[in-house]
C-alpha cells in the first residue's frame, strides 16, 4: 500500500514521534510505501521514507496547525493514498493515533465559556471533532483506555471505531547481560561514586513531567545522604528556571540537565531510582523502559501506566492529589530501602512474563486489515455504480 503519515512536528526525542517512526518502519518492513507530511523535522529522514515538509504561516500555535491541515488537504488531493495516518488531531485521516487527551473535555474541566469564544478552541476543537464526530470513518488507535471512555462520552463516536493497543517499548531497553558493567563505565563518566545514588528523570517539558517536584524531594533528604544523592534528567526544556530552582534550593551541584540524550538505555542501568512525578501523563512509556531496564520507580498515579508499576510491584506509585511531603518521604523510604534488588526482580519478571512490546505490530496490522476492508469496499461501490 501508499501510505500517508501526518504529524504537525519531529524530533527525535518525542514519546509520540518515536512512536510514529518505529510504527511507519514496521509497515515499511512490510513491503509498503511511506510517505510523510510535516511542517518541522528535525533529525535524520529515515531510508526509503518520502518527507514533504509543508511550509506554514502563522503567528500562534494553533494558526500555524490550522494552516497545515488545510494544505496537507491541499497535498491529498493531487496524490492518491491508500490510507493517510495521523498521529494528531486533523481532518482527512482514515486512522488516527491517540496519544493526546481530549481537549474538548480538557476544556469542560478547565474553563468557561467565554474560552469557548476564541479562535485557538475554535481550531482544536474542530480538528478534534473532524476525527471523532459520529458521521466520521476514522479508525481509532488508542494506548490509553481512560481516554478512550472521555472521547465516546463527549462525542458519541461508535465503539466499534476504536481499537485498544499494548504499550509499544522499544526492546533496545531491555536488561542486557552486560548490565553491571555498562552501569559501572557510565557512573564513571558520571564522576559517581559506588555509594551515590543516581535518580534519572526522562522526558521533554518539566513542568508537566514534574522535574521541579523531584527537586524539592532531592533538596528534603537528610544529610548525608543528600549530599551523596543526585538528580540527571534527560530530557529538552529551557533550563534557566531549573537552574534557578536548583540553586535556591540548595543543590546546584547535584543536578544534572544535560537536555536531550542519546544513551537513555545506558543511563538507566546506571540509574538507582527512576523518578516520574508527573502533573499530566496520557500514558508514560518511559515507565515501561525502566521496568525492560530493571529499575525501581518513584511515581505520581496521574500516570496511565502507573497500574504497570503497581502490578509488576517494581516501586512506588503515590496517591491523587499528589502531596509533596508524601512524595519526599517515599524518596527517602525508598532510598534507605534494602527492598532494592527485589524491584529490580520484580520489574525484570513482569517484563519477561508481560506484552509491553507489541503495539508497532498491532498497529500495522490496523492498518492493513483497514485498507483491505476499504479496497473490497471501494470495488464493491464501483460495481455499485457501473450497474
Amino acid at each position: 500500500m501508499k501510505l500517508a503519515f501526518a504529524l504537525f512536528k519531529y524530533f527525535p526525542y518525542g514519546g509520540l514521534e518515536r512512536d510514529f517512526l518505529r510504527i511507519a518502519k514496521e509497515c515499511q518492513l512490510r513491503g509498503h510505501e511511506i510517505f510523510v507530511y510535516s511542517f518541522i523535522w528535525e533529525g535524520e529522514v529515515p531510508e526509503g521514507f518520502n518527507l514533504t515538509i509543508i511550509p506554514v504561516t502563522g503567528f500562534t500555535n494553533h494558526q500555524r496547525i490550522s494552516d497545515f491541515s488545510e494544505k496537507l488537504s491541499e497535498c491529498l488531493l493531487k496524490e492518491k493514498y491508500d490510507l493517510v495516518i495521523g498521529f494528531n488531531k486533523m481532518k482527512d485521516l482514515d486512522l488516527y493515533y491517540a496519544a493526546d487527551p481530549c481537549y474538548e473535555a480538557k476544556v469542560r474541566e478547565q474553563h468557561g465559556k467565554l474560552y469557548r469564544l476564541g479562535n485557538r478552541y475554535k481550531v482544536f476543537q474542530s480538528m478534534e471533532e473532524a476525527v471523532f464526530a459520529v458521521d466520521k470513518n476514522v479508525e481509532l488507535l488508542f494506548i490509553s483506555e481512560i481516554q478512550m471512555e472521555n472521547f465516546k462520552k463527549i462525542y458519541h463516536t461508535p465503539a466499534e471505531r476504536f481499537h485498544s493497543l499494548p504499550p509499544g517499548v522499544d526492546r533496545s531497553r531491555i536488561r542486557p547481560d552486560n548490565a553491571d558493567e555498562i552501569r559501572a563505565r557510565v557512573r564513571h563518566s558520571l564522576d559517581l561514586k559506588d555509594d551515590d545514588k543516581l535518580l534519572l528523570m526522562i522526558g521533554t517539558g518539566y513542568k508537566r513531567k514534574g522535574v521541579d517536584r523531584a527537586m524539592e524531594a532531592l533538596a528534603s533528604l537528610p544529610e548525608p545522604l543528600r549530599s551523596k544523592t543526585f538528580l540527571l534528567v534527560a530530557g529538552e526544556d529551557k533550563l534557566k528556571k531549573y537552574k534557578a530552582l536548583a540553586k535556591k534550593l540548595g543543590i546546584e551541584n547535584q543536578i544534572h540537565l544535560p537536555g536531550a540524550r542519546d544513551d537513555v538505555p545506558e543511563l538507566l542501568l546506571a540509574t538507582d531510582l527512576f523518578m516520574h512525578p508527573a502533573r499530566h501523563e496520557n500514558t508514560g512509556t518511559v515507565l515501561l523502559e525502566a521496568i525492560a531496564a530493571g529499575i525501581p520507580q518513584i511515581i505520581s498515579g496521574v500516570c496511565g501506566y502507573a497500574f504497570h508499576i503497581e502490578n509488576a510491584q517494581a516501586g512506588k506509585v503515590l496517591s491523587e492529589p499528589f502531596q509533596q511531603a508524601d512524595y519526599n518521604l517515599q524518596l527517602l523510604a525508598m532510598l534507605t530501602s534494602d527492598e532494592w534488588q527485589q524491584w529490580q526482580d520484580n520489574a525484570l519478571h513482569y517484563m519477561r512474563n508481560s506484552d509491553i512490546f507489541s503495539m508497532p505490530d498491532k498497529v500495522s496490522d490496523i492498518i492493513e486489515e483497514t485498507g483491505a476492508k476499504r479496497s473490497i469496499a471501494n470495488v464493491y461501490h464501483s460495481s455499485q455504480s457501473r450497474e
